[in-house]
Order: structure tokens, then sequence, then C-alpha cells
């Protein structure tokens, strides 16, 4: 294949950044890929390294009869750079896909800085440029000259939410004479570590945590916070019981000491391939540093907890995409400008390399001049993401993770106790055609 001449610009090296650079420097196109780090890091990052985990280290789901789990699947054949690392980097987790998130990271570092394709530039963008094709995936904590830059550039339609991490603990910290190895219906192996409370341990727990001093974020009050991350004492000033059918639900667990599922329990999650750390399932918090350590303390198992990371809560800034993108992550008024990752609208780690993917690839075959015969439609969870960002019916815009509401409905009555597992995989058999039969054109038109 000869050398091309064509250049694209892609700003920020997150998933969406990454992806976006990978897919397009396999079509034989250089990318101008611009990072900030380590000159310059936001709050809520901590490591060097490209497309850092900033929140869980779980992508969730891994079966293709959930839609994230599907998604995976769409990524893998397609490619994915995010889905190769996720896999060499995996560590158990039951039913889910959760990675060590250095190795992960460093995987993905070194393939980008290793690609002849990709000319990485440790700089700062301060404005979008007008005079090239530029996808701009700098992530939903984008700030300074840059932020104004894009509320200029979209109207000043700008949008936030709350988003938030969990605290991470030292293994070794956590006593396992209260503790007990075991996933929810024994899914998985016993890959998590729970954390079993009874009634009055709950309550105690309940009452302490929506009384705890909670850290001053500017504007929370204000502004929504995103359903899929919200803090765990915003969960318990819900209601006394709100918890124990959210992250600290019994169900499917049996405690070895008692022989009967607890009245609640903490599950936690190997965060390392050396399972050295675990981190607090669902337990998203702005509670003070101090408040942690006594708070979640009163959970048996974590009195004596050696926190390596504390839980923070951060500000996400999302573009208003329904207004402005094309169904090609592309801008309506700025065509060579196109947006990836959560900065879009998308929520989660897959969902947010999805996009970048998308958005490279279609910069990509624009270049090369390709208008493949097979479209990533709604009837695959990628091409519905696309859909659902630029619908322009869509009036009150929300983040919104991958999910099977938004993707083609699948014809035909599915019956009995195993109807909705048999529709899901029927619609992702139909998927994964259409990525098959998408893979195989690009291919044909690429060798030409």
């Amino acid at each position: 294949m000869p050398e091309r001449t064509d250049r694209i610009t892609v700003i920020g090296a997150g998933l969406a950044g990454c992806e976006a650079a990978h897919i397009i420097a396999s079509f034989g196109i250089d990318v101008d890929l611009y990072e900030m780090k380590p000159a310059r890091k936001s709050p809520a990052h901590k490591s060097d390294l490209f497309a850092e985990l900033v929140c869980s280290n779980s992508l969730r789901a891994a079966a293709i009869t959930n839609a994230v789990g599907l998604l995976k699947e769409e990524l893998r054949r397609l490619g994915s750079l995010i889905m190769e690392a996720a896999d060499k980097a995996e560590v158990p987790a039951g039913g889910a896909l959760a990675v060590d998130r250095d190795e992960f990271s460093s995987y993905i570092t070194e393939s980008i800085k290793n690609d002849p394709h990709i000319h990485v530039l440790t700089e700062e963008v301060t404005s979008i440029p007008r005079d090239r094709m530029v996808i701009v995936a700098t992530g939903p904590l984008t700030d300074g000259d840059l932020y104004d830059d894009i509320m200029r550039l979209t109207g000043n339609l700008d949008l936030h939410f709350f988003d938030a991490a969990a605290p991470i603990v030292s293994a070794d910290s956590i006593d396992m004479n209260k503790a007990f190895r075991q996933s929810r219906y024994g899914k998985g192996g016993n890959d998590y570590i729970n954390c079993p409370m009874n009634e009055e341990e709950y309550k105690a727990f309940y009452n302490a945590i929506i009384s705890a001093d909670k850290a001053d974020v500017h504007g929370f009050d204000k502004i929504n916070v995103f359903e899929g991350c919200m803090p765990i004492e915003v969960m318990a000033s819900r209601g006394e019981d709100t918890m124990r059918f959210g992250p600290l639900k019994p169900v499917g667990l049996v405690d070895p000491n008692t022989g009967k599922e607890p009245y609640a329990c903490l599950q936690l999650r190997q965060d390392d391939r050396a399972s050295s750390m675990y981190n607090l399932v669902g337990f998203q918090t702005r509670l003070k540093f101090p408040e942690q350590r006594r708070v979640f303390g009163m959970i048996p198992g974590l009195e004596n907890a050696e926190y390596l990371r504390y839980g923070v809560m951060h500000r996400n800034t999302y573009i208003n995409s329904p207004k402005l993108l094309n169904p090609d992550y592309s801008m309506r008024d700025y065509p060579d400008i196109y947006f990836a990752g959560q900065i879009t609208g998308v929520e989660g780690y897959i969902e947010s390399a999805a996009s970048g993917f998308m958005a490279g690839l279609n910069a990509a075959l624009r270049v090369l001049g390709i208008k493949p015969e097979v479209q990533l439609n709604d009837e695959t969870v990628i091409g519905a993401m696309a859909a659902y960002v630029s619908d322009v019916s869509v009036t009150k815009f929300v983040p919104m993770n991958a999910n099977f509401g938004i993707v083609a409905t699948m014809p035909g009555r599915f019956k009995g106790k195993t109807a909705k597992q048999d529709k899901n995989t029927a619609i992702a058999e139909r998927s994964l055609a259409r990525i098959d039969a998408f893979c195989d054109i690009i291919k044909k038109e690429h060798l030409n």
C-alpha cells in the first residue's frame, strides 16, 4: 500500500482519542495526536499513561446478551485497540470484564507510541484548529481556553453532570475473618470479597453516612448527578433501604459464617493483576477523606482498611450532541471537526472508546473516499449510540450508557421464561452478522 500524505489531528489520548488514532493509522493515514499529560493533568488524572481509567477498573458485563457486552464483541471484530488491551489485562470479575488498570493503559500507550503513523505531541491545545480535519476527544474534564473555544464553537450549549470514583483499599488490610470470597449466584468463581452486615450494623452505617461531612464540590446542588455513578451518600438520602437494592444488595450471596444471606453486603472487586488492591463496588462518594475512613470503617471487614485511593467527585462536561453532530460524529456546521468520547454524551469506558472508533473510522473513510455498502446502523450497538447522540428529535439530552432500548427492534415474538434471553441473543446475532459484513466490505475496498 502506498504511503499517504493526508493527516488527521486527534486531540486527547484517552480511550476515545487512542481508539480514533489507532483506527485512522491502520488505514495508513498519518495522525497528529495531542496529549497534555504529563505536563498538565486534570484533578481526576494521576497517571502519565494514555487511556487512563479514572474511575472503576470494570468495563462491565461480558456476555453478548447484555448491550455493553455485545458492544465489546462488536469492537473486537472491528479491530479495537481498547478491547485488545482489555483482553490482555483482564483480571477476575465474575460475569464482568475488569482489568489491571496500569497494565491496560501501558499496553495502549506503547501501541500508540510505537505506531509509525502516529505522531504524539505532548502539549496542551488551547483552541480547535479550523484548517484541517480534527477529532476532539478531550474528555468530560475539558477546561480552560479549550473549553471556552468549544463553547464558542457550539454556541455555548454547554451541559454538565457530576461523576464520582470509588475508594480503593489494600487487600491485606481487609479482615478476612469477617469478609468472605464469593461471586453473586456463584458466577465466575470466588472473584469478589464480600463484607456482610446484619440489620443492626446496616442501620448504624446508614445513619452515619447520611449525616457524614461531605466535600464541597462547586455547583453540585444545581447540576445533575449521572445515575450510573451516583454517590453512595446521595443514594442513601433516598431512603433507608435504597442501598440494599443497589450496591449493598445481598441477593445471590451466602455468608459462610452464618450459612444465610446477609441483611446487606458490600462487594470489593480486584483492581490489579497482583490482587493487592480492591475497589469498593458502587461506593462512589464525595465524603471528606477522614469521613470515608470513619464511615466505611463501620462495615465489617473494613475496620482497619488502608486506603490506596479515596473516593472523589468531579464535574463532567458534555455538548448538546443532537443539535450539533451528524451520525458520523462530525459537526453539522463544521464537517471537518469531529467529537468523540464522553464529551459527546456517551457514558462509560467502552461507549467512549466506541465513539472514538466511529469518529476515527468515519474520518479515515472520508479521506479515502470509501462509502461502504453496509453501514453500522442502529441494528448494532455502536451504530445505535451514534444515532442517539445525533437524533434531532431528542429534546432533553442526557448521558447514555449502551442499552438495548436504543437498538432497532427485533422482528418476531419471543415467548416463555427465556423470552428476554432469546430476544437479546437474536439481536446479538443480527448485530454481529452486520459487523462481519461491514468488515468484509472495508477490507475489499481498502485492498482495492
